[in-house]
């Protein structure tokens, strides 16, 4: 029950911008979290920390120590990104739109509606207020759009929608000079980039650029102090505000001696700037762009979805891509320059491209719309998903990556189901088709259709995998093909409403059906008698789910209630009241406050753990309850999310935010082009203010749409509106002995260990539920005494022995030591370990899933060296 979340997958990306970390990490926003993709292990990972809507802004310190996110209603988060963990919090006052930290680390610049702060950097020292303000610059018109810090840290150069860029200096010059920025002027539309361009040699600032959003980038040379006028010999000099600078004796100022000696201090603040050319994008709007200073390049993203790589100063093209037909939100180089990052918010589109050999580092591409359904494979390495942009995507869950996704539906995918072979994947969809993928060559082998267009909502396949049923929505039938031929085998009719669930029993044959007629009907497929037993509701039943070991039926109806039933016998077993449990969360458009509706207070998905001891329940809430089938209590509520920008999040909403017109919130008073705003990227708007559409203006609201368990028990998915959630186990700071009494110690291990007793030692280490003291007393026995002391351990230690030798196979490298050890223990323990089939199924499938995926490492090592050893002999012979 000690889940913790663990990964979001669905989309890598979602909007704002993407950075990247010591050259190798990216770090991108998915909607309130930041996900951490690792493009040399080809791993993604999700931090835990969320902030309280859409993140919109991000930036990382230069050693890579730290994290900074700002999100939609300007509330800033400060991270420890090695140690996953959050450690200050600030709120702006305008809208973020970029945020940097300066090269030395020390500084912070946020460019906060027509301001531009600068922050000294919070560090790992506890204060009360760690953020300080050091400096704000006004001098702007309109709001600031992008800023570029220089070498030194000692400049910026900030460019802003009023058409213009300036440098500001972060100093305060010496005896008291005023400064004024420096403009760069020239363009027609607003500046989305400028950029600091460096001497190779002395590492100074000596040119800049500016890009416009119209398609143009101007060039700008810096000449020092040689292009300043000579002083006139009698004319008094004035400041900046005209007026004359006299001493106390009458005599005026000299020009020299207001110059800074010996100090490179503000040397910008002296020299004079002019543009050496402008030259001009034919590709249309710019939306992202990035500068390289080592090898002085320019990316450039444009809103046609193209990209184009240039050598500057020339203006030389050097790649020009189409990746995307909507526009690119991000784009950005590494550390090194050898590699291009893009982001496309409106397709969850994230990409790593290596322009030098031009191949692909990174290529992944979330769901356009929510996520229907979810599949475990049988060993729990594969997740599939379907959702209503009419594909199916199967990720590694290890990963986190999406390896392969099929696109040839029509329609919305509504439910999946995987093979006991492991590699065949079963989908079905609203286009009247339940589709077979073959996983081994990634193609559709069979395509199962129905006499007359059918919607399906649900699908089953028996234990075999032979027969395949599945449910419509608009006909209430339920068809049977055969997998062999293809052929439609029967047709089940007797439901009076939508069939929107099914399932073959675990143990025979018998096929489950749920339907919004109040019923659920128990079929037995290969006799074909028709119904064997139909069980009555006093509501719409929503979904239903058999426990692993066939002998308890649970269903779900439209009260909010869980209902358990025997389907030998056809009786009712108790039931669960859980409408209390998963109410909570208020619409914007809801008229009645969250205690008083009646909506969304049911489970519209159900799901078994491994062991059949607890049940997890979902549905149109921000709750995940668990709860224990036994006692039929509540055990623990997963909240999925946190996300203020997601409808049904608030129990109680906020009265000063509603108006005469309705809640401001759903009011769209945004005047600004389609090209700006982040939250204006991530969902296009699809005829939601159209009469009849939805009452939110599309509006996403938090819901659980799917969830399933995973075989081993030791994890579950949950697909949402914010995506595919994965809760994992987390044992690390839980203690949970199994049988303690005064003399099961650490120490009393550890003596049982140096007197040569090793059988005593895992014996208390298991009592004691440690994992590090099991996992020293498993390498403490001799290969030779591993029969012997298997022998030994009593049977209720066997499920926390088999998990603990299932993690060190994954993990450790005497990969035949605990070979040995698994063996020795199915000898000895056989007939128990199958009595005891259900308690141990969980951790027999870690077992299981591990074994199996060193065999085929191995399998593939062992078949690359084969093929090494006969290429060097034949090539031996020939020689």
């Amino acid at each position: 029950m000690n889940f913790r979340f663990q990964n979001l997958l669905g989309a890598p990306y979602r909007g704002g911008n993407a950075i990247i970390s010591n050259n190798t990490l990216l770090l991108s926003p998915v909607g309130n979290r930041v996900s951490v993709t690792d493009l040399l292990k080809s791993e993604t990972t999700t931090l835990p920390v969320q902030s309280s809507s859409n993140i919109s802004r991000i930036a990382v310190s230069p050693d890579g120590t730290f994290l900074l996110t700002v999100d939609d209603r300007n509330r800033c988060l400060f991270i420890n990104l090695r140690r996953r963990a959050l450690l200050h919090r600030i709120s702006f006052k305008h809208r973020v739109a970029a945020v940097k930290f300066s090269p030395d680390g020390n500084f912070i610049a946020v460019a906060a509606g027509k301001l531009v702060q600068i922050w000294r950097s919070p560090a790992f020292r506890k204060e009360y207020f760690p953020f300080e303000l050091v400096r704000t610059f006004a001098e702007f018109d309109a709001k600031i759009t992008s800023f570029d810090w220089s070498p030194d840290s000692t400049y910026l150069l900030v460019g802003s929608k009023d058409l213009t860029a300036r440098i500001l200096c972060l100093k305060k010059l010496s005896n008291d000079a005023k400064y004024r920025p420096f403009l760069f002027l020239g363009h027609r539309d607003s500046v989305i980039a400028a950029f600091f361009g460096v001497d190779s040699k002395t590492n100074r600032v000596c040119k800049a650029y500016t890009v416009a959003r119209d398609g143009y980038l101007f060039s700008w040379g810096f000449s020092g102090d040689e292009g300043s006028a000579p002083p006139s010999p009698g004319t008094p000099d004035r400041d900046l505000e005209g007026n004359l600078m006299i001493e106390d004796n009458g005599d005026a100022k000299k020009r020299k001696e207001r110059e800074i000696e010996d100090d490179d201090e503000g040397y910008l603040c002296r020299g004079k700037w002019e543009l050496l050319r402008k030259d001009s994008f034919t590709q249309g709007k710019v939306t992202a762009c990035d500068y390289h200073r080592g090898l002085d390049m320019v990316v450039v993203g444009f809103s046609s979805g193209v990209f184009g790589l240039y050598q500057m100063p020339e203006f030389v093209c050097i790649h020009m891509l189409s990746i995307s037909r909507e526009k690119i939100t991000t784009a950005l180089f590494n550390e090194l320059g050898n590699w291009l990052t893009f982001g496309c918010a409106k397709l969850g589109q994230l990409l790593v491209w290596e322009w030098r050999s031009e191949s692909y580092i990174l290529k992944q591409q979330g769901h356009y719309f929510d996520v229907n359904c979810v599949a475990y494979s049988p060993d729990s390495q594969l997740l599939a998903t379907g959702a209503d942009d009419n594909k199916v995507k199967v990720w590694t869950v290890s990963s986190g990556f999406c390896f392969v996704t099929f696109s040839e539906h029509t329609n919305a995918v509504t439910a999946l189901h995987f093979t006991a072979s492991n590699n065949c994947l079963l989908s079905a969809s609203l286009d009247g088709t339940v589709r077979a993928w073959d996983l081994l060559r990634y193609r559709n082998f069979r395509t199962f259709t129905t006499p007359t267009s059918r919607q399906f909502v649900s699908l089953a396949a028996d234990q075999s995998g032979e027969v395949i049923c599945a449910g419509t929505s608009d006909s209430f039938e339920i068809f049977v093909w055969s997998m062999r031929t293809g052929r439609l085998l029967d047709v089940l009719s007797g439901h009076e409403a939508p069939v929107h669930g099914l399932m073959f029993s675990p143990t025979n044959a018998i096929l489950a059906s749920s339907s919004w007629d109040k019923t659920v009907r128990l079929w037995d497929v290969f006799d074909g008698k028709g119904a064997v037993e139909t069980l009555i509701h006093t509501h719409d039943v929503l979904t239903i789910v058999y426990r692993p070991d066939g002998r308890q039926l649970a269903c779900s109806t439209l009260d909010g209630q869980i209902h358990f039933w025997d389907p030998i016998d056809g009786l009712l077993m108790y039931t669960i009241e859980g409408s209390r449990d998963i109410a909570g969360g208020r619409l914007m458009t809801d008229r009645r406050s969250a205690a008083n509706s009646s909506s969304g207070k049911c489970f519209t998905t159900l799901c078994y753990s491994a062991d059949g001891s607890y049940i997890l329940a979902g549905g149109s809430s921000r709750y995940i309850c668990m709860y224990d089938v036994a006692d039929q209590v509540l055990l623990r509520r997963f909240q999925i999310t946190h996300n203020l920008s997601l409808d049904g999040v608030l129990d109680f909403l906020n009265s000063k935010n509603m108006t005469e017109a309705g809640p401001l919130d759903l009011i769209d008073d945004d005047n600004s082009d389609i090209e700006e705003g982040v939250e204006k990227q991530t969902r296009g708007k699809i005829g939601l203010d159209l009469p009849g559409s939805m009452s939110n203006h599309g509006r996403p609201v938090i819901q659980t749409k799917c969830l399933r368990i995973a075989p081993t028990g030791r994890s579950f998915v949950a697909a949402t509106t914010e995506g595919v959630l994965v809760y994992s186990v987390d044992e690390s700071f839980i203690f949970d002995p199994t049988d303690l009494d005064i003399n099961v110690t650490p120490e009393a291990v550890d003596e049982a260990l140096n007197e040569n007793q090793p059988s005593r030692a895992l014996i208390l280490s298991l009592r004691l539920n440690e994992d590090s003291f099991i996992k020293k007393c498993i390498f403490s026995v001799s290969p030779a005494d591993i029969p012997a002391i298997a022998t030994s351990v009593p049977h209720r230690y066997l499920q926390r022995l088999i998990e603990a030798l299932a993690d060190l196979l994954e993990n450790c490298p005497h990969l035949e030591f605990i070979l040995r050890w698994c063996q020795e223990l199915c000898k000895a323990h056989g007939n128990s370990i199958q009595q005891n089939s259900r308690n141990l199924l969980p951790s027999l499938k870690s077992l299981q899933k591990a074994i199996t995926t060193i065999h085929e490492d191995l399998a593939d090592t062992c078949s690359s060296n084969e093929y090494m050893l006969r290429y060097l002999c034949s090539s031996g012979i020939k020689k």
